[in-house]
């Protein structure tokens, strides 16, 4: 009997291509093998589930008698974004992808935000974030106007400058686009970016994803209708549109939000936690940083060895990702790939191979199942293999 599920999303370490990649110039991504291949990290706690093990000789330590049950999982909704990818692990999978601006926004959008906001606006254009701040930051301080901008995933971007634009201001503009961004320019995210100091400016930890509300019932919805507890930890509350959850914690960078989530397992509740880690995306995916993402699954390693000192005999870890973001690749954007699949338990079968499985969903399927929940939404269960 399992009493409480804690799903942990390594945000963009996705681990290899998936069949339709070339569709989305992503042919030969493989986020995990590439950065690992180039530092050899050191990752006992992962290799010791069964990390290594999931496609045998692409990483470098296969042990003969992994803790855990291994595995991958495939992304069936279009696109690569956090949205779509955090939605489908919850057993939410979209029909169709959210559309994207490669060009920029139309002229429409951009007059409609500006008569909701209040702010006039510059750039309007894809963009590396830390690219368009540096180019645009003092144009903005000098004119008061807010940079919006966006990438290759649906996302409706707004950076300010904190002392000319306090965030809770930001975040109002955020919550204005939000309203007037509906179909066909229905984006999946709508992204606060604040920045500080003098040139070259710094991001600050007073983001906020303000996401479209999820299109169906999500495990999350599910595992409270039931009256259980519902965790969220990082951008969960962000990316479920605050819907679903009984408790949350936005903390803000892997370490806090790994701080938060031990303290949380140490604590009485039963039902779901769901964690996000962002900074392999946003910190070293994004940027490019290959030895900067090695070493954040290093700390991520010692957390995750941790968690599973403190989990409880009921209790079950399941580790995946939403996405990838090879940080070895032209570009900056998210990459279209599998998801690794780690599951533990203390009672648990151990060594189980559990294959490339066909949808994220198959994470939300076993969750609920796990907490004897029927099933209503996508994905199938992998419990059966791990009990």
């Amino acid at each position: 009997m399992i009493d409480r599920v804690i799903v942990l999303v390594l945000d963009a370490v996705g681990f290899g291509a998936l069949p339709d990649a070339a569709k989305y110039g992503d042919e030969g991504a493989d986020t995990l093998a590439h950065v690992l291949d180039a530092c050899d990290a050191d990752l006992p706690a992962l290799y010791g589930l069964g990390l290594g093990n999931i496609r045998p000789g692409v990483l470098p330590r296969a042990v003969a008698c992994p803790v855990g049950g291994y595995g991958r999982l495939m992304a069936r909704a279009a696109g690569k974004d956090t949205t779509s990818g955090h939605w489908e692990i919850a057993g939410c999978t979209l029909a169709e992808p959210f559309p994207t601006y490669p060009r920029g926004f139309p002229d429409d959008v951009i007059e409609a935000f500006e008569r909701a906001s209040g702010y006039g606006v510059i750039g309007n254009c894809a963009a590396s974030g830390t690219e368009i701040i540096a180019r645009l930051g003092e144009a903005h301080m000098a004119s008061g106007k807010l940079i919006v901008y966006t990438s290759a995933d649906s996302v409706f971007q707004i950076a300010a400058h904190e002392r000319v634009v306090p965030p809770e201001d930001l975040w109002r503009a955020c919550e204005a686009a939000r309203r007037i961004l509906t179909p066909p320019n229905m984006v999946g995210r709508v992204i606060a970016r604040p920045f500080a100091g003098e040139a070259p400016f710094a991001r600050t930890g007073n983001r906020r994803d303000f996401s479209v509300p999820p299109l169906t019932d999500t495990m999350l919805d599910v595992v409270k209708a039931r009256g259980m507890d519902v965790l969220g930890v990082g951008k969960i509350e962000d990316i479920f549109a605050h819907r679903g959850l009984t408790w949350s914690e936005h903390a803000a960078g892997n370490e806090a939000c790994l701080r938060v989530a031990l303290h949380k397992m140490s604590d009485q509740w039963r039902g779901l936690m769901m964690v996000n880690l962002v900074d392999t995306d946003s910190l070293y995916g994004h940027r490019g940083d290959v030895s900067g993402f090695a070493s954040e699954l290093e700390r991520i390693d010692a957390a995750v060895g941790r968690m599973m000192e403190r989990m409880r005999p009921c209790d079950m870890l399941i580790i995946t990702a939403d996405h990838g973001c090879d940080p070895t690749t032209p570009g900056t954007d998210h990459t279209r790939e599998h998801a690794p699949l780690l599951c533990y338990g203390p009672t648990m079968r151990q060594g189980v191979d559990l294959g490339t499985r066909a949808t994220l969903a198959d994470v939300s399927a076993t969750a609920l199942e796990a907490l004897g929940i029927e099933n209503t939404l996508d994905g199938q269960s992998f419990l059966e293999l791990m009990a």
